[in-house]
C-alpha cells in the first residue's frame, strides 16, 4: 500500500462518520429517516426522491383504498420438475425465499379499487428470488388476464424482476409466450392493461408482457433493459452512458410513456382507468366514459357546424 493511500485513509477516518446505513438511509442523499416516515412518504426520500423498493403487497396498499383488496390464488407454488440444484436444491431455496418473505410466489394477483376505479392487479415482488418468472408466474399472470377479461376489468401490472427463472429452465422461457397470449385476449377483449415498470424490469419479463401496456408509466431510477449496462459492457468492450436503461432515458427513447413519481402513481392510475373505463352495455340507463362523450361531443358540433354554415358565407349563419 502506497503512502499516498495511506494518508487518504488516515484523511477519511478524521471525517465525522456518518449515521450507520441501514433501511432507512438513502443510498443516494444519505439522509436518514424513520420506518414512520418512509411508509408515510411511500418509501421515497422527501431529500432527493430516490424510489426505495417496496413490496407486492406494500404496492398492493399503496394504490389500493383503505378497504384494502382480495388477494387471488395465494395457494399456488412452485415445483421442482426439473429436480435441480447450484448450490442449494431449488425446493430450499423456494422455502428460503417463502421464510424471509412470507409469500408464496414472486406475484401476487389482487382484485381491487384505484382511486374508486375497480381494477385487476398483477405486482411482482423482487424480494422473492429476484422477482424471477417461473412456470406459477407465468400461470397467476394468466389467469389474472382471464379473470379482467370475463368481469370487464382493466389490468395493471407492476413489473420488477431479473428475468426468467434459470432453476426450471424452458419452462420459464415458455412464460414469455404464455404471457403475451394473455394480454392478447385482453386486448381482443377490449380491455386495458397499464404497466408500471419498478426497478429492475429486465431479461424475460421485460421481453414479453412488461413490455406490452396500452399504457405504460415507470418509476424514477428504474433500469429498464434486457440485459444490464454492465452485462453489456463486459459483452461488447464498449462504454455505455450513465443513464443506460434508466427510465429517464427509456423515456426519451419512447419505450415508456411517461416517469411517474410514486407518491402521484395512484392518482395518475385512477385518472387513466376513469378515462379508458369500457362502455356500458345499451339500455342499462349508465353513461358513456369521459373520452367517449369527449368524441361524441365533438362529432355532434362538428355536425351542427356544417349545417348552419353556407359554402362562401363570412358570417356563419344560414342564409336560408
Amino acid at each position: 500500500m502506497s503512502v499516498d493511500r495511506l494518508r487518504q485513509l488516515a484523511h477519511r477516518d478524521s471525517r465525522p462518520r456518518k449515521i450507520k446505513a441501514d433501511a432507512g438511509t438513502c443510498p443516494k442523499c444519505d439522509s436518514h429517516y424513520s420506518a414512520d416516515e418512509m411508509q408515510r412518504n411511500l418509501r421515497v426520500c422527501p431529500a432527493c426522491g430516490h424510489h426505495f423498493p417496496v413490496t407486492a403487497r406494500e404496492r398492493l396498499e399503496q394504490l389500493g383504498e383503505p378497504g384494502g383488496y382480495v388477494e387471488l390464488w395465494p395457494e399456488l407454488r412452485a415445483a421442482d420438475p426439473l429436480q435441480f440444484t447450484d448450490l442449494k436444491p431449488y425446493t430450499e431455496r423456494i422455502a428460503d425465499a417463502e421464510k424471509s418473505t412470507g409469500m408464496g410466489e414472486a406475484i401476487v394477483c389482487a382484485e381491487l379499487e384505484v382511486r374508486h376505479q375497480p381494477a385487476v392487479a398483477a405486482i411482482m415482488d423482487f424480494t422473492f428470488m429476484g422477482g424471477s418468472m417461473g412456470a406459477v408466474v407465468g400461470e397467476k399472470f394468466a389467469r389474472a388476464c382471464d379473470y379482467a377479461a370475463q368481469r370487464g376489468l382493466p389490468l395493471i401490472v407492476v413489473a420488477a424482476s431479473g428475468g426468467a427463472r434459470m432453476q426450471e429452465g424452458t419452462l420459464a422461457l415458455m412464460q414469455m409466450a404464455k404471457t403475451v397470449i394473455a394480454l392478447d385476449a385482453l386486448a381482443e377483449a377490449r380491455v386495458p392493461v397499464v404497466v408500471v415498470l419498478a426497478h429492475p424490469t429486465t431479461g424475460g419479463v421485460w421481453a414479453s408482457f412488461a413490455s406490452l401496456g396500452d399504457v405504460t408509466y415507470a418509476e424514477p431510477g428504474a433500469l429498464i433493459a434486457f440485459s444490464g449496462p454492465r452485462v453489456i459492457e463486459e459483452t461488447t468492450r464498449e462504454v455505455l452512458p450513465d443513464d443506460f436503461g434508466r427510465a429517464e432515458a427509456q423515456l426519451r427513447n419512447g419505450q415508456v410513456d411517461d416517469v411517474v413519481d410514486r407518491r402521484e402513481l395512484a392518482e395518475r392510475i385512477g385518472r387513466v382507468l376513469h378515462i379508458l373505463q369500457r362502455p356500458p352495455a345499451e339500455g342499462n340507463g349508465g353513461s358513456s366514459p369521459p373520452a367517449l362523450q369527449w368524441a361524441q361531443g365533438g362529432a355532434q358540433k362538428v355536425r351542427s357546424m356544417v349545417g348552419r354554415i353556407r359554402p362562401g358565407s363570412t358570417d356563419g349563419e344560414d342564409a336560408g
